[in-house]
């Protein structure tokens, strides 16, 4: 069926909105699968405890304009001593915090920012550094090497191999540039895993704090500018802090749940309304255009 005047054809709105109902659907579930509290009003109300506990400690303090502690010292993947402030100097430095064994939150982190960064026309290793600190003391630079190997991959062009540097480190050092950058986190003993927030930090050539990037989607145009504005050794303003929590960590069930699904899951019922109620209306219009077909025969004699 095609309206050449109604709204189906409208840059391709329907298609896109109706390609926008199925993700938010989809998200929807994806919400549902991954937020699942206990049951049992008892197991419930220990286990809530438990949570908020946890989750009390979780958090990213946006430090702009903070001064990185650049004399730390850690282990990059090839198992060589390295000072943090070896990967600035030159270029502005993109920061993430996160641990390689991760049964989830890092991977989509990493992964959204190698999506990013392979949309930026700014290259790593020659427009910036990227420096991802494990925030496990347990983990080791043979870990690091196959994580390093998995993004060098996955990342479009030359440099990554020399520009992406991944380190693990000793707890003390690790806990200091984690306080230096506001990124708080917990080991749950239960599940053996640490509950955190998901972004990344940007800074400048010198080491300040110039921009933060708060959870698991960095759009390379926000990114963009956050480098080039970290190369000018400009200092960003912090972003709404709504969002801190795009994840968090249900130490009962061991999973993060998307916590922003439940507007999304909002949001996507009033999106397929709105969708059902637009076409059921550009139907009826078109049948109302119609003309009426005349059924009465003329007779010229």
């Amino acid at each position: 069926m095609r309206y050449e005047y109604g709204l189906w054809n409208v840059s391709g709105g329907w298609r896109v909105g109706a390609v926008a109902a199925l993700t938010l659907a989809s998200l929807a579930t994806l919400s549902a699968q991954l937020y699942r509290g206990p049951s049992g009003e008892i197991g419930e109300t220990a286990a809530r405890k438990e949570y908020e506990a946890i989750t009390s400690q979780v958090g990213i303090e946006q430090k702009l304009g903070t001064q990185l502690p650049l004399q730390l010292t850690f282990k990059d993947e090839s198992g060589k001593t390295v000072r943090l402030g070896d990967y600035f100097g030159k270029r502005p430095v993109i920061l993430v915090m996160a641990y390689y064994e991760c049964p989830m939150l890092c991977t989509v982190v990493l992964n959204e920012l190698t999506r990013a960064m392979n949309g930026l026309d700014l290259r790593i290793g020659k427009d910036f550094e990227v420096v991802t600190v494990s925030i496990s003391p347990t983990e080791t630079p043979e870990l690091a090497a196959k994580k390093k190997a998995n993004y060098v991959k996955s990342y479009n062009y030359e440099g990554a191999d020399k520009g992406w540097h991944f380190l693990v480190g000793e707890e003390k050092n690790i806990k200091q540039l984690a306080d230096a950058v506001g990124f708080k986190y917990v080991y749950d003993p239960k599940t053996k895993q640490y509950a955190h927030s998901a972004g990344i930090m940007i800074a400048t050539p010198d080491g300040k704090l110039s921009r933060y990037l708060i959870g698991v989607d960095f759009a390379p145009r926000d990114l963009k500018f956050a480098l080039a504005e970290s190369s000018q050794g400009k200092i960003g303003n912090p972003v709404l802090s709504a969002v801190l929590y795009c994840f968090q960590y249900d130490p009962s069930t061991g999973r993060y749940g998307l916590v922003v699904l439940r507007v999304i899951q909002l949001a996507g019922i009033i999106t397929v309304l709105s969708l059902a109620i637009l076409i059921g209306g550009a139907i009826l219009l078109e049948r109302r255009r119609k003309p009426k077909t005349d059924t009465t025969s003329e007779v010229n004699e």
